[in-house]
Parts: C-alpha cells; structure tokens; sequence
C-alpha cells in the first residue's frame, strides 16, 4: 500500500520551539490509540528517544522534550487510520501549530513506507530505534525473564529468525543503522537497558 505523504515541508517554521506538554501529548495518546500493547510500543521508543537525546547528544530539557514527543506521538494515527497513517497525525499537529522539526521527524519514521528521507539526528533516531524496539520488546515476552538478563547476541540471533516478530521490518533496520553514528550492537544495548523501566 503507498502512503506516500508526496511532500517534504511540514509545519510552520514560525512554529520553532512550540511543543505540546506531555500531558497533552498522553491525552491524545489515549483518545487515538486504545491498544494498550501499541500505546506501550509508543511510550517505549519515547523513552529510548528522551535518553538518547540527553545521554547521547546532550541536550537541553526543550530539545529533549521533542525528541520524547516524536517518539510518543510517531504511530497516533495507526490503529485509527491504518490507510492514512502519519498523514493524520501530521496534519492534527500542523493545526496545533507543533514544531515543525517534530512533525518532520514524525513523517520520517519510515521513509519506504511515506517517502520521507530521515534528515535530522533526530529523525535519523526514530527510523533506527522504532522497528527494533519493537523486535526486543517481541523478544523480552518469550522470556520466561523477561528483559532481565537480556543480551545483545540473543536480539541480533532473533534479528536473523525472518519468523520471529515477522512485521519487523529487516532491511529498515539495516538502513537506518547505515544513518547514524552508532553500531547496531551499541544501539540494542542501549535499546535494552531504556525501554525495560518503561
């Protein structure tokens, strides 16, 4: 299916700077996503962007506010709007007058699938982080422990099992490596230690 967003401008540039608050942003959360398995999917990959952004990039709290806000917004529309997703929840944060570097980033989180290419660090984050994510969450729920003890080489093992978590998207996950500064066993680790408190 083409979701192809056929645009490459999002948001006001007038807007820099203007964020929603996270208690907004859980608002719409709740009102647009009732899945509780999708809604911790979102907050999961919100937390791994937050830490990043200030243990990686050290960045300020507004700075870091965005990237939280990408990540917890990036799937709002998937469950409501499975035709139109991201068109729906770019649209409704171009109305709130959001910054456009969180909107962009949203619109980038997968760039076969709405034909945004990550630019940003920011962007380039949420495209690497969102899909495995995922995959070590899947994995975390066939261990009897959990997240507790998890390694690296047993996610990288899952990674090559085509079977398992099969909507994971493989070659997403290679291409976004490919992006950033970062190594495929750095970001599993870091991944590893973030998203299990959430």
């Amino acid at each position: 299916m083409n979701r192809f967003l056929n645009r490459n401008s999002f948001g006001d540039p007038k807007n820099a700077g203007n964020l929603m608050s996270l208690d907004e942003a859980n608002a719409l959360l709740k009102d647009w996503v009732p899945n509780e398995k999708l809604q911790l999917h979102m907050r999961q990959v919100a937390a791994n962007m937050k830490a990043w952004a200030i243990e990686k990039e050290n960045a300020d709290e507004e700075t870091a506010l965005k990237w939280e806000l990408a990540g917890l917004l990036h799937d709002a529309d998937w469950e409501k709007y499975p035709d139109d997703h991201c068109r729906v929840i770019i649209e409704e944060l171009e109305k709130r007058n959001i910054d456009p570097e969180v909107i962009r980033c949203i619109a980038s989180h997968g760039p076969r699938v709405f034909g945004v290419d990550p630019e940003s660090k920011m962007d380039k984050m949420i495209y690497a982080i969102d899909e495995l994510s995922g995959l070590i969450h899947a994995y975390s729920l066939m261990r009897p422990e959990g997240y507790a003890g998890m390694e690296v080489k047993g996610v990288k093992k899952r990674l090559k099992e085509k079977g398992f978590a099969a909507g994971v998207n493989r070659e997403d996950i290679t291409d976004a490596i490919s992006k950033i500064d970062c190594t495929l066993e750095e970001l599993i680790k870091f991944l590893i230690d973030h998203q299990q408190h959430v």
